[in-house]
């Protein structure tokens, strides 16, 4: 039996930090900042639940099942199938990783282009470079952790310190007041606003990752894999709580002082620019395509891991390719198409994947009933998806489960998925029951 060394732990958890940590957790927490203003820390308490609290259990809930389609597998075969795929496919190369490709081009690149020069084609000659370094980070998956967990990861940290402790020496000031949805819901919008992180349904993708990275390192215990992937987790959103903290009050102080920006990349740039001048746009440059680049090795190495589990025609190596040149192709349909489509699809899916976590981290007591889980993910699944369905145009939910508690603020899948856990455990005891009465029944027969 083998356990990680302290140093080896800590660049585990610098590797899993390094995955969750894009441009999109670098932009949600300012912009969260601004909008909410003085009540930014109860709109962080509830997207660290989302953003944070979440994606650690799911890492740590697909350790213990032995991966997705393991825990997927409860509810019913075909879900797990057709779940899996879904997850890969939106968090890999329709949606997330060209996400991730797009932002800092979008971000940092296209507004100090020069005059005349095509947005199409430096999108595209910057998207080249992009996807061709992470295809070569992402082509051996078990040299991730040095890569990542020792040069990247504390490079990325460097840099977020340099904007901490320049804060320090120059305050913004003030927060200012809040706006929209957090006047009044500061707590349920914050809840939602973590689901655009798409950490939660990365997680279940890293889980794999992170267990194949603690196994290369000597650990070969199943015990030990999950027990070392608790602490990693442990560990990495440690460090997403303490810089989404810091980013929520930059952006808090900087909705006080310049007022409401159209997103958080341009309250980011409010912040840097005031903090270190016309330097600080290059030094937020240089963040958010770290921070994307990690993500996006991530990604690719976890999908190209599972589709390569699906058929023997195709192998790991050629994955990373195909899934490389498509995200590249999809990133170049521009951020703004592609955010128009991740929003609705998030909102089918993270609350499946959210529950999905919950009867993993409870399954002692449900013991794999698939009684319990079937009904759970059905009835949440049923509401999330009418969700979905209306950020397309198709605004059915509404009639239907419109009395709904918490329907109108997002989450009026919270109680029938309570309802689906609560009637699929009652089935479940019952079933245990009978068959105990029937085990008695033959016992007394017999004699």
């Amino acid at each position: 039996m083998k356990q990680l060394s302290k140093k080896d732990l800590l660049f585990v958890g610098l590797m899993l930090f390094s995955l969750f940590f894009g441009a999109g957790n670098l932009i949600f927490p300012p912009f969260l900042g601004q909008s909410a203003g003085d009540k930014v820390w109860i709109a962080l308490g509830a997207f660290l639940i989302t953003a944070v609290g979440f994606p650690v259990l799911g890492v740590i809930a697909v350790a213990k099942s032995g991966g997705l389609p393991n825990l997927a597998s409860r509810v019913h075969p075909l879900f797990a199938t057709i779940f899996t795929i879904l997850i890969y496919l939106s968090i890999g190369p329709c949606l997330g990783i060209p996400r991730a490709g797009s932002l800092p081009f979008e971000m940092v690149v296209a507004p100090y282009l020069p005059q005349g020069v095509s947005d199409i084609l430096a999108r595209l000659l910057f998207t080249l470079v992009f996807f061709l370094v992470a295809y070569w980070l992402s082509l051996s998956p078990t040299k991730l952790v040095d890569r990542m967990g020792k040069v990247l990861t504390p490079t990325l940290l460097s840099l977020i310190l340099v904007v901490v402790i320049g804060s320090i020496f120059k305050p913004l000031g003030a927060y200012g007041e809040a706006t929209g949805a957090y006047i009044e819901s500061p707590f349920v919008t914050g809840f939602l606003e973590g689901y655009l992180t798409m950490d939660t349904i990365a997680a279940l993708n890293f889980g794999i990752v992170i267990a194949l990275a603690i196994r290369t390192k000597g650990v070969q215990e199943e015990k030990d894999v999950v027990s070392t992937s608790i602490k990693a987790g442990l560990i990495a959103g440690g460090l997403l709580v303490v810089i989404y903290g810091v980013l929520a009050h930059l952006g808090a102080a900087s909705g006080g002082r310049f007022g409401v920006t159209e997103n958080g990349a341009h309250t980011l740039t409010n912040v840097m620019t005031y903090l270190f001048g016309q330097p600080g746009a290059v030094l937020l440059a240089v963040i958010f395509t770290l921070a994307c680049l990690t993500t996006s090795v991530g990604l690719i190495t976890s999908c190209s891991q599972y589709f390569a589990t699906l058929t023997n025609k195709v192998s790991y190596k050629n994955w990373v390719r195909i899934l490389a040149i498509s995200s590249m192709l999809l990133a170049n349909m521009g951020l703004s198409k592609i955010l128009a489509i991740s929003i609705p699809v998030l909102d089918m899916i993270y609350p499946i994947a959210i529950m999905l976590i919950v009867l993993a981290m409870l399954d002692r007591f449900f013991k794999q009933s698939r009684a319990v889980y079937g009904l759970t993910i059905l009835l949440t699944g049923v509401v999330s998806i009418m969700y979905g369905l209306g950020g397309f145009g198709i605004n059915v939910g509404a009639k239907v489960f419109g009395n709904l508690p918490l329907y109108a603020k997002g989450l009026g899948w919270v109680v029938p998925s309570l309802v689906g856990m609560l009637v699929g455990y009652m089935i479940e005891v019952f079933i245990a029951k009978n068959k105990e009465v029937e085990s008695v029944e033959l016992t007394a027969e017999g004699e």
